[in-house]
């Protein structure tokens, strides 16, 4: 009997994948071009020159640069730097509440039974589906006193409540920030629990871990990369502060037009129409945003210690 003829195998020729990767690769390019670098190099250009108007104003204006001048006449404005303040207190307010209730509801719908999973999904990401302008309209009918429901039945108890006071004001937008966001997160958390080895669960009952131990001394930190990315989405959200603030400075005097940094720089581009200094705002916002970023990424590279 004659031998099957062995058939060589393919060879493919070197530095073709790269090439072809490549070329699917450039319409991505091309667009993050276009809608992110193109805008960001357009306003740190922008943010270099300011306009100066000649005589009562009725002279015309002249385009000069400035330099660093808008960015120092930003970072020494006392509004901006006050809203700035109300930001951090924000940050730290919003962030661990959102992480702790997005864990816990993560862990309890891992260990629920398997029919209602899906149920308690839908429940919880569809907050994340109403549109954040929209939420933020809910929320400021449900804490204006008069109308409000919620403040009516607290009132019945004898507890008179403002939540739209200046003391409770920026809890209120934490409030209405963790309700909208908080189901986007169990499900980032939820799929990670899903990867975690049964039998790691299973050797921890064997030891006589209960549900609680298990929960959060052996589930937590075998999540721990899908909770720095929940960390650092959350991060970059709170220093994009702007629908709520916005929404409630219509229902109460305690938010002004310039409350939080992007307000500011809103106000400044659209209300006193000074362009290179709300360019300016924004770049300084965007650096922040950028160095927090780098130091939540270096923070949630290293595994937690056990």
């Amino acid at each position: 009997m004659t031998s099957a003829r062995q058939v060589p195998p393919r060879r493919s020729i070197p530095g073709t994948g790269g090439r072809a990767a490549s070329v699917f690769l450039i319409p991505f390019f091309v667009l993050f071009a276009i809608t992110m670098i193109a805008p960001v190099v357009y306003a740190i250009g922008l943010s270099l020159f300011a306009e100066r108007r000649s005589g009562l104003g009725f002279g015309g204006s002249t385009t000069e640069f400035v330099g660093a001048g808008n960015y120092i006449a930003v970072l020494s404005d006392k509004t901006f730097l006050e809203g700035f303040g109300r930001l951090a207190v924000y940050c730290v307010l919003y962030v661990p509440t959102l992480l702790i209730v997005a864990l816990v509801l993560a862990l309890l719908l891992d260990a629920a039974v398997t029919y209602a999973r899906r149920a308690f999904q839908l429940l919880l990401f569809l907050p994340h589906a109403v549109p954040g302008v929209i939420a933020a309209l809910i929320w400021a009918y449900l804490y204006t006193p008069g109308v409000s429901p919620i403040v009516r039945a607290v009132a019945s108890g004898g507890i008179e409540i403002d939540f739209l006071s200046v003391q409770l004001v920026l809890p209120s937008m934490v409030n209405i920030a963790v309700w909208e966001w908080a189901g986007y997160n169990v499900i980032i958390l939820f799929t990670a629990l899903q990867t975690v080895p049964r039998e790691i669960l299973e050797a921890a009952r064997v030891d006589g871990a209960g549900e609680i131990r298990t929960a959060f001394a052996i589930k937590t930190p075998l999540v721990w990369p899908a909770l720095g990315v929940a960390l650092l989405f959350t991060v970059i959200g709170s220093l994009q502060l702007f629908t709520e603030p916005k929404i409630l400075s219509s229902a109460t005097t305690a938010v002004t037009s310039t409350w939080v940094p992007n307000m500011w720089a809103y106000d400044a581009a659209f209300n006193r129409n000074n362009l290179p200094q709300a360019a300016a705002a924004s770049i300084v916002l965007a650096a922040l945003a950028g160095l927090l970023s780098w130091i939540v990424t270096r923070f949630t590279s290293k595994e937690p210690t056990q």
